[in-house]
């Protein structure tokens, strides 16, 4: 299989077949971001030349994979025709496959109306990741998400309305520890409009090559520690009412790994949290915690 650079995917498919239709993020301002920074992940649609050589490449040695990761970051950025076209050629070289999932920005998720979102299910499009990341409007301000809570509301139900399974992903520890609960607040308000299928929460870790990543190494951006980041989670799953939801805590960033279903175990959650804060909770190393 042929990628350029690194390729980036949620934990949850870790075994699906990994096809690159494009290179990088069409936005890449987030502060927090450095999966595209480098010159090598600047944005671009692959030709149809070389999404059908992976794609043969993945006939020949995935056979017994059923499912379809479509990579970078922006896939959905696509015109309607071009992702039916794409469909179409996933199903022709892997006919096995039964589920198609990719990143779904929400600039791209707002381009498509809810009858293009329902063609695309049709024709296979199960999934699609979304990062909210916050919804507190000061903080996607901050770090240059270029969204308000709002436009992520509609983009998020949109989704919901065409029927397609929708994975909401926040960012814990981005409001600072100044912003915390505000930030955790709000991010559980917006998630409770949308109602996503499933949440993910991870903790944010500066990197060196972003914006933010510079702020923090002069003090400028004061991240939450582990008990902080325990608080807000806390705050989180606490203000969260929408009802059946799968909520994962457990990503390799978390100091407390944790999964559930809401609202069905978040009193057991809640009380993991309460044992980690008092000392009863063993919690991940930071050498052991990684993005």
């Amino acid at each position: 299989m042929n990628y350029d650079g690194d390729i980036i995917r949620p934990p949850s498919e870790a075994d699906s077949i990994i096809i690159q239709v494009t290179v990088g993020c069409s936005h890449n301002r987030c502060t927090f971001c450095g999966a595209y920074k480098d010159k090598s992940k600047q944005f671009r649609v692959r030709s149809k030349d070389e999404i059908q050589k992976n794609l043969a490449f993945a006939a020949q040695y995935c056979k017994r994979q059923k499912r379809v990761f479509l990579a970078d970051g922006d896939v959905l950025i696509l015109s309607q025709k071009r992702l039916l076209d794409l469909f179409k050629q996933v199903k022709t070289f892997l006919p096995q496959i039964h589920r198609i999932a990719l990143y779904g920005n929400t600039k791209a998720i707002r381009a498509k109306s809810v009858q293009d979102l329902k063609e695309l299910k049709k024709h296979g499009l199960h999934r699609i990741y979304m990062g909210l990341e916050s919804g507190d409007n000061d903080v996607l301000l901050s770090v240059k998400k270029g969204e308000t809570a709002q436009s992520m509301i509609e983009a998020g139900q949109r989704v919901k309305e065409a029927g397609i399974f929708l994975s909401v992903t926040v960012l814990l520890g981005l409001g600072g520890r100044q912003g915390s609960i505000k930030h955790a607040r709000e991010t559980a308000r917006v998630l409770n409009c949308i109602h996503p299928k499933q949440i993910a929460a991870l903790c944010l870790m500066p990197l060196k090559n972003t914006e933010l990543g510079e702020l923090y190494s002069k003090g400028s951006f004061t991240l939450p520690d582990a008990r902080g980041m325990l608080i807000e989670l806390r705050e989180l799953l606490q203000n969260i009412t929408c009802d059946p939801v799968q909520f994962m805590a457990n990503h390799a960033s978390n100091y407390l790994p944790l999964s559930g279903r809401l609202e069905r175990d978040k009193t057991a959650m809640l009380k993991a949290i309460q044992r980690a804060l008092t000392g009863k909770e063993v919690l991940v190393q930071e050498q052991y915690r990684a993005l």
